[in-house]
């Protein structure tokens, strides 16, 4: 029987209350997410062999044995929960990067690392790597799903409002700012990412890159997007540029850009009001990070906690691919 406040039921049910058990004791942040990542039993990462045994100290041994070391009976390697994962090597205890976790997928315009290191008591520079690496889990592979339907193309540039040099703050294009692209099914997923130029070349291979053939895009009246229609089922045009920002068809479809706007829209809130800046190496990661809470939005807190756990198998980063 679950003792009271223990996680139960389904992962919808996941919240501060219901995970403040594991938060508070390693032990069972250590099982919760065994349960997780390994739901049938554990699995050597090395090998894939399911037949382990538990690494448990002899009597008279004066080694000790950390809880949680399996070793592999195919393969002889141990390995731990951690191993594989965006969580191997790293010093900070398993029930701080739930918290993490859960604060991560639940806020909805982000969280700032110096949030992050005040309530988990580390420091900034531990806390904005941490924030990173789960950024990694949450990061999306391009041919995964390609978006299909009515897929809304835009692009907007990410930056500070006021820059300090003189002269870099102008709108629009010919600015300073990154230019970043999202791709976004009417009620469906989201595809974003930095590019650098906002161009015919790359606005389209983003386009073929992420969109299926059979979808029907719909753009703004930028040049670089004309042409579309001969390689998808079709391409509609909303004339920005005069004005106008949602028209009715004959058929009774809307022609906008409205979904990839209500994107945007979120991406520069976490912007200008939680992390205040993007460096150009680090958009991708912020993109990727806002993209996963998009995608999805329909879920709950504990659902989206749990797809990032998932999304930690197999991916690691390194403290020297993501300093600054």
């Amino acid at each position: 029987m679950a003792r009271k406040n223990e996680p139960t039921g389904t992962n919808a049910d996941l919240n501060l209350i219901s995970l403040s058990a594991i938060f508070v004791n390693e032990e069972k942040a250590r099982k919760f997410l065994e349960d997780k990542r390994w739901p049938n039993g554990p699995v050597c990462p090395r090998c894939g062999s399911i037949k382990f045994y538990i690494l448990n100290p002899k009597t008279d041994s004066r080694k000790s044995v950390r809880p949680g070391v399996y070793k592999c009976a195919a393969c002889r390697a141990q390995f731990t929960v951690r191993i594989g994962t965006i969580f191997e090597e790293s010093k900070i205890p398993l029930r701080k990067w739930l918290i993490a976790i859960h604060l991560m997928t639940s806020s909805k315009k982000g969280i700032s690392s110096h949030q992050i290191a005040r309530e988990l008591d580390i420091t900034q520079k531990s806390a904005w790597f941490l924030c990173h690496r789960i950024r990694e889990a949450m990061r999306q592979e391009p041919m995964v799903g390609l978006l299909k339907g009515t897929v809304e193309a835009d692009e907007t540039y990410i930056g500070a409002r006021k820059p300090r040099l003189k002269g870099t703050s102008k709108i629009g294009r010919g600015t300073s700012k990154k230019p970043v692209m999202v791709l976004v099914e009417r009620n469906g997923k989201a595809r974003s990412m930095p590019i650098e130029k906002v161009n015919s070349v790359t606005l389209k291979s983003q386009v073929r890159k992420h969109v299926d053939r059979s979808a029907e895009i719909m753009t703004d009246d930028w040049k670089s997007y004309g042409g579309l229609k001969k390689e998808f089922s079709g391409h509609d045009v909303i004339c920005h540029g005069t004005g106008k920002y949602a028209r009715k068809r004959n058929d009774g479809v809307s022609v906008n850009t409205n979904t990839a706007e209500s994107f945007f829209a979120l991406l520069k809130r976490g912007h200008y009001g939680i992390f205040h800046w993007f460096s150009h190496k680090h958009t991708h990661r912020y993109c990727d990070e806002f993209g996963f809470r998009w995608d999805r939005r329909k879920a709950s807190d504990g659902e989206r906690m749990i797809a990032a756990i998932e999304g930690a198998e197999g991916k690691r980063l390194f403290y020297r691919d993501s300093y600054m």
